[in-house]
């Protein structure tokens, strides 16, 4: 995201204007409404119950955080609101509302506060956290089988809304009217995926998101109108998503799923947009990706940061042992950021071969 220098300011945990940062994190929240939305359509109001939660938690530890340190509470600036959606939205969508107060507190309480605020973070709060949760909690984060809905099936439906993700696979599966759990794409091969689930990327249900997977990671398409808004508003900058999104789709299309089909199988045999429509690759790249505070100060810079989380998040996912791969790749990438900085810093104006500090 743009305005860099307003937020990242890592040599002190006092941001001076407030009033600019708070528009930005707000327009981020406004940004993520579609996809939240599609969220409680796709996944039932439960899904919004576990956002609330996620939201609540970090405005309040943060909150509790900045009164014991006697630091201004800040909680009103909207950052720590973004970092509640985003946590919640790389959550399943049927979690206990306990994970989202642990989490809120990884996140916020170590993640953010513990460097000293907003600004002086140098990973993602909202990866931090859900990293901290997959590693603590597997069985409840990184699933074999994940809850499902309904597909889209007869049209727009208002009641889906009204629906609780727990109480309607609970109905499902003692009529055995129909699939309560799957696999999620990313869990198996995209030729696997396609022939046996139907996870096809050449149907708008599943761009619109109608599959299994994380809350608000599911709908490209509704990500993606929030991700152009950012765009539009200059909050981010369109190389960063374009290349982060570009890497994976062409380095999934060259490179086999596994080392042992590199043999069998022709050189341009993958599936691109299976690897782009699946997975939480728009919510990495449009929104965690872009945090104007974990990444680098020039568009060079950028740039780089986002063809490196490309690159990871398409070696993990096919020949790592984890299908995902983008929490990790931005991570990483947000660790080497100080050194992509020293190296991509413009020179001093008038000098030569000196860059500014």
């Amino acid at each position: 995201m743009t305005d860099v220098t307003t937020l990242k300011v890592r040599t002190s945990p006092h941001i001076t204007d407030r009033d600019t940062t708070a528009r930005i994190m707000w327009s981020v929240v406004l940004a993520l409404v579609p996809a939240f939305v599609g969220a409680l359509y796709i996944f039932g109001y439960y899904a919004g119950v576990v956002t609330l939660a996620c939201v609540v938690f970090c405005m309040f530890t943060e909150a509790v955080i900045q009164k014991i340190t006697r630091r201004p509470v800040t909680v009103g600036d909207g950052s720590a609101a973004v970092t509640g959606m985003l946590l919640a939205f790389v959550l399943p969508p049927d979690v206990p509302l306990w994970i989202p107060a642990v989490g809120a507190v990884v996140a916020i309480g170590v993640a953010k506060q513990l460097f000293g605020g907003l600004g002086c973070n140098i990973w993602n709060p909202a990866l931090i956290g859900r990293a901290v949760l997959q590693l603590s909690f597997p069985d409840v984060i990184n699933r074999g089988e994940w809850p499902i809905l309904r597909s889209l099936g007869d049209g727009f439906q208002w009641h889906r809304f009204a629906m609780n993700i727990c109480d309607q696979t609970r109905d499902l599966a003692a009529t055995a009217h129909d699939a309560v759990t799957r696999a999620s794409p990313l869990s198996m091969s995209s030729a696997d995926g396609i022939g046996k689930f139907g996870y096809d990327a050449g149907t708008l249900q599943m761009w619109l998101g109608f599959r299994p997977g994380c809350l608000g990671e599911t709908s490209f398409v509704l990500l993606a109108v929030g991700g152009i808004a950012l765009i539009l508003l200059k909050r981010v900058k369109w190389q960063m998503p374009l290349v982060y999104i570009a890497t994976v789709a062409v380095l999934t299309w060259i490179f086999p799923y596994s080392k042992a089909a590199f043999h069998t199988e022709g050189f341009f045999q993958g599936h691109p947009f299976y690897h782009v429509a699946f997975g939480g690759l728009a919510l990495g790249a449009f929104f965690m990706a872009t945090d104007m505070v974990t990444t680098p100060l020039t568009t060079l810079g950028q740039i780089l940061f986002a063809a490196g989380c490309g690159i990871l998040t398409a070696f993990i996912r096919l020949y790592g042992g984890y299908p995902e791969g983008v929490c990790y790749s931005i991570l990483l990438m947000n660790t080497a950021v100080p050194l992509i900085d020293r190296f991509t810093r413009p020179r001093v104006l008038g000098t030569k071969g000196v860059r500014g500090s």
